[in-house]
């Protein structure tokens, strides 16, 4: 006789392992977002540069990651890449090396977006009293294009977050994968277990979506109101 299909959670290591799973799917994601958004920052900066050259280079690169499905480019770092280039890493290195290259052209973008709509008076201004260049993105463009650019930010790290679920197509230990395993390995005797183990999972998923969905929405609304106001 089949158990509650509730019970699969609480069988054995089964919950453990999902909290495992969970914490190979943050681990991934934060190291991809810290390396991501840093080499981000540099870029948009970079963008932002009159040398028409280096912003088509950029440009293409952001392009490149926007328009190739992430998927693909999982695929492409981990069976294509290492085989071509003779370079083997593990899948879970490989993951977060594809996913911080994405983070760094989306945040290039958002960089770029939010140091244009300083207003020109503060770029002239900050020339006027013989700021250099280093010294006009540090103290005047880039703290005021901040504030600009957290809610975007904080948006694309959803975004990666939610993404991690395609970990799973290249044998990552994530926590789809780890569930998905329990699953096939109750399936007889908890066959409803299927809704318990990715209903967890959602509850996973949304615990650490929903909050930074929530601060970006708030984030913004207050930005509008200091703007209007």
């Amino acid at each position: 006789m089949a158990h509650s299909g509730i019970s699969v959670l609480l069988e054995g290591t089964n919950f453990t392992r999902l909290l495992g799973g969970l914490f190979v799917t943050i681990k991934i994601a934060a190291v991809a977002l810290i390396t991501g958004l840093i080499l981000g920052v540099i870029l948009g900066v970079l963008r932002t540069f009159k040398n028409r050259l280096l912003r088509l280079i950029l440009r293409l690169y952001l392009e490149f990651f926007r328009i190739v499905p992430t998927v693909v480019l999982l695929f492409l770092f981990y069976y294509i890449l290492p085989r071509q280039l003779n370079f083997n890493l593990p899948a879970d290195q490989l993951a977060t090396l594809v996913f911080a290259l994405w983070v760094a052209a989306e945040m290039s973008d958002i960089v770029r977006g939010a140091l244009i709509s300083v207003p020109k008076h503060q770029r002239e201004s900050g020339l006027a009293i013989g700021l250099n260049r280093y010294q006009l993105y540090r103290y005047v463009l880039i703290p005021q294009a901040m504030t600009l650019e957290i809610p975007a930010t904080i948006n694309l790290a959803t975004r990666v977050i939610k993404t991690t679920s395609l970990l799973m197509l290249i044998s990552v230990m994530d926590v789809i994968n780890v569930g998905q395993q329990i699953i096939e390995a109750n399936n007889h005797t908890h066959p409803t277990g299927v809704f318990w183990v990715y209903g967890l999972i959602f509850l996973f998923y949304f615990l650490i979506d929903y909050p930074l969905s929530w601060w970006a929405k708030r984030l913004e609304k207050r930005r509008l109101e200091r703007a209007n106001g």
